[in-house]
């Protein structure tokens, strides 16, 4: 049985051609006729299966057959903010398994530690909607650009929020530990450059509400780091 391919189409329901990306991949690359089936997904948690109407070389039209809503696979609001390190292809790597693995908000921290003040937005948000048509998420990640750490503190005041560091003349509790007793509520993870947050850093987020923790006795870098603790959010708040 053939396999259905899945695309990326905000606001599904009420368009009736794939975006140009997409119709190009259907076309061009799938070779995909009229009579295929595909699945849409407009990311935000309904999945529409479709068959093609119409395909030439730039156009790709379809009519939906059935309308499929999605539960959300975790309770809670997941959220990662991660200072993005100097080589970019390894916060791409992370970006991508993030995503696979399940996530509400993506942010990129600037630290005083920081080695990368500036990011493409853009190529972050490709790997972002491939990421969730491979896993066949529901629900598009919402992605923000660069920010400043003392900004992004000062703008999160709600929920469970964690910042992780390596600073033993902090206290620190264990993240997974405190995730399960948070049970349905929002959860943000901060995660610093590969020399840390600062120790200021740290003390300016626990004063703020931040609660100082740990990932295990590993030290990780930083994209590994941001993938564990995501990880543990998605074990702690599985439905």
């Amino acid at each position: 049985m053939k396999e259905i391919r899945y695309f990326y189409v905000p606001d599904a329901a009420h368009a009736s051609e794939l975006p140009d990306d997409e119709a190009v991949h259907a076309v061009r690359v799938l070779r995909m006729t009229v009579g295929d089936e595909m699945m849409l997904m407009d990311g935000e948690g309904t999945f529409y299966r479709a068959q093609v109407t119409l395909a030439s070389q730039k156009h790709c039209l379809y009519e939906i057959v059935e309308s499929l809503p999605q539960e959300r696979q975790w309770q809670g609001h997941i959220h990662l903010a991660i200072a993005p390190t100097k080589l970019m292809d390894r916060i791409e790597w992370m970006t991508e398994k993030v995503v696979e693995v399940g996530i509400d908000e993506l942010s990129f921290l600037d630290c005083q530690f920081s080695e990368r003040r500036s990011l493409k937005l853009s190529r972050i948000e490709k790997i972002v909607v491939s990421a969730v048509k491979q896993s066949r998420k529901a629900y598009m990640p919402q992605l923000n650009d660069l920010e400043s750490f003392k900004a992004f503190v000062k703008r999160h005041s709600t929920g469970c929020r964690y910042i992780a560091h390596c600073y033993d003349e902090l206290e620190r509790v264990n993240l997974f530990d405190e995730l399960r007793k948070g049970g349905d509520e929002d959860a943000v993870v901060l995660i610093g450059p590969e020399g840390d947050f600062s120790i200021d850093e740290v003390r300016m987020a626990v004063e703020a509400g931040f609660v100082s923790v740990d990932l295990g006795k590993s030290r990780l870098r930083t994209e590994t780091a941001g993938l564990s603790a995501v990880m543990m959010m998605q074990l702690a708040k599985q439905r």
